[in-house]
């Protein structure tokens, strides 16, 4: 599918869709082209094609998901802070923010919102985004002010935090059934790094086996996913 750009209409604020399920894009654009302040001046189904069309839509702001075919929405993020630092980014995904979120930011995002949530979440996060604020759920920020009055770390424990971005990624699509060469051909690396990466994983996590990574991966899914 190739990546889609629209006419701007008007002083409208623009934004980027990118994510790879196109019924999801689709029902997003219609909710947010319905709003009299907001329009979507672009949609791609992947991380590559984003960086492709960014420029020439020139949005203000991108939702982005966090699992894309290839680069990671993580890996993304970071991409257009770094190219394109003046759009902004919120992350829309289907897993826990308790886990991803506070990854979203490190990697320069501004806000982090569920798939299950209300739209009119969504468009709070959107217009707050906009601003250049920053926006998370009400029971994830008082999770985080809690975690930092009391000095404790918050859920999930730290085994997990231990995990770099791409570890983690290749944890969850473990979990979710995926090879070693499905998951390499996802992410867009070779079958020797992801081996390299479960080595690493298991090391971090003391695992003794492959098999053990698997279920631990398969637990984590069942819990968050």
């Amino acid at each position: 599918m190739k990546t889609k750009v629209h006419t701007p209409l008007g002083e409208k604020k623009r934004i980027f869709l990118v994510d790879d399920h196109p019924v999801l894009r689709d029902g997003l654009r219609r909710l947010l082209e319905a709003e009299p302040d907001l329009m979507v001046c672009g949609e791609a189904e992947s991380a590559r094609k984003a960086f492709e069309s960014i420029k020439s839509a020139a949005p203000e702001l991108a939702i982005v998901d966090i699992s894309l075919t290839g680069p990671s929405g993580i890996e993304l993020i970071k991409g257009l802070k770094n190219r394109f630092p003046k759009v902004r980014v919120l992350m829309l995904s289907m897993h826990d923010e308790v886990l991803y979120a506070e990854r979203a930011l490190r990697a320069g995002a501004k806000g982090y919102v569920m798939k299950q949530a209300p739209t009119e979440h969504l468009l709070t996060a959107v217009r707050r985004v906009l601003k250049n604020e920053i926006y998370l759920s009400e029971a994830l920020s008082s999770q985080l002010l809690g975690a930092f009055v009391s000095q404790k770390a918050s859920e999930p424990g730290p085994i997990l935090k231990n995990l770099s971005n791409r570890e983690l990624e290749i944890v969850r699509r473990i979990g979710q059934g995926f090879t070693t060469g499905e998951v390499a051909k996802q992410l867009g690396i070779s079958s020797k790094t992801v081996e390299t990466h479960r080595g690493n994983i298991r090391k971090k996590l003391n695992l003794r086996s492959g098999s053990e990574l698997i279920r631990f991966a398969m637990a984590q899914t069942e819990e968050r996913v």
